[in-house]
């Protein structure tokens, strides 16, 4: 390796941490059982609110937050899908299913799925017509 090549790569090695603590997007939570549902007000701050806390994992945050949801749809709300978070992950409540991601801007992975009346069930756990 030549100097100036070992030099850049102190220099890159050297501001790693500072360029990461420039980074502005939201992280969830990485409290140990504790569900939240995500909130981002226009002109706002991101929120994480308790939903519920002693959770054992993330597929039971997930029913948590789907009977929130199920909850706020019979008193007249409107927000069909929401966002949650539990131990560093967010969590997408769709039409489709339960989705999870690292961060809101990511790759998104299908954690549970919908059955034919509505029940969320771990994906090829239904048989296949």
């Amino acid at each position: 390796m030549t100097l100036k090549l070992c030099l850049a790569a102190v220099a890159v090695l050297a501001l790693g941490p500072a360029l990461s603590g420039c980074d502005t997007s939201v992280r969830p939570p990485a409290d140990t059982g504790i569900c939240y549902h995500f909130v981002m007000p226009k002109g706002q701050k991101a929120k994480f609110n308790v939903l519920s806390r002693n959770v054992p994992n993330l597929e039971t945050c997930a029913a948590a937050l789907e009977g929130m949801r199920i909850r706020f749809l019979t008193l007249g709300g409107n927000q069909d899908e929401i966002v949650g978070a539990y131990q560093s992950k967010f969590i997408f409540l769709r039409h489709e299913g339960i989705f999870t991601s690292d961060s809101l801007e990511g790759g998104q992975y299908l954690a549970l799925v919908r059955s034919g009346d509505g029940r969320l069930v771990v994906p090829g756990a239904m048989p296949q017509q």
